[in-house]
């Protein structure tokens, strides 16, 4: 029988994260202007984040971003977010690049999909990420995708 240990595991799962950048970056985008940003975060570096989802929780009530953030621990996180295409033209400029994201998050989640990845897409870890400045400034809206390698996806059937 073959295993993989907890090393190995975080290993697949980077390799699967940069894949699902680049699924991101490669997906359709209007005008064919590509204003995306994408990042992978794992072990200490999600400490901050983790830090953010609670407080924003706590200081909002809202109980999921405190759940979200401790069901992110040990994990892989792949963040997509965007700017907005021109910020002149907000409503204009923020449908179209909420579109171009949805599209790249779905290409990326397709990516694990197609790998047995467990995943799930969270708006709380992209509200942290984003309260953070991780992507950025000019980031305007954000997802957050974390992975996992299990017998049971961790981030369905939570409480």
């Amino acid at each position: 029988m073959v295993s993989l240990n907890p090393e190995l595991e975080q290993n697949v799962l980077i390799e699967v994260a940069k894949r699902m950048c680049i699924a991101a970056r490669t997906a359709p985008k209007a005008n064919g202007k590509d204003f995306l940003i994408t990042a992978i975060l794992s072990g200490e570096e999600l400490k901050p984040l983790q830090e953010e989802m609670k407080r924003y929780g706590e200081e909002n009530h809202f109980q999921y971003f405190i759940r979200d953030a401790e069901n992110i621990e040990g994990k892989v996180v792949v963040l997509i977010g965007t700017k907005l295409k021109n910020p002149d033209e907000s409503v204009e400029s923020y449908t179209s690049s909420a579109v171009d994201l949805g599209i790249a998050i779905g290409s990326a989640v397709s990516v694990a999909a197609d790998l047995r990845v467990d995943n799930r897409v969270m708006y709380s870890v992209g509200k942290a990420a984003l309260n953070i400045g991780i992507l950025g400034e000019d980031v305007k809206i954000a997802y957050g995708i974390p992975l996992s390698i299990s017998g049971k996806n961790p981030f369905f059937d939570r409480r």
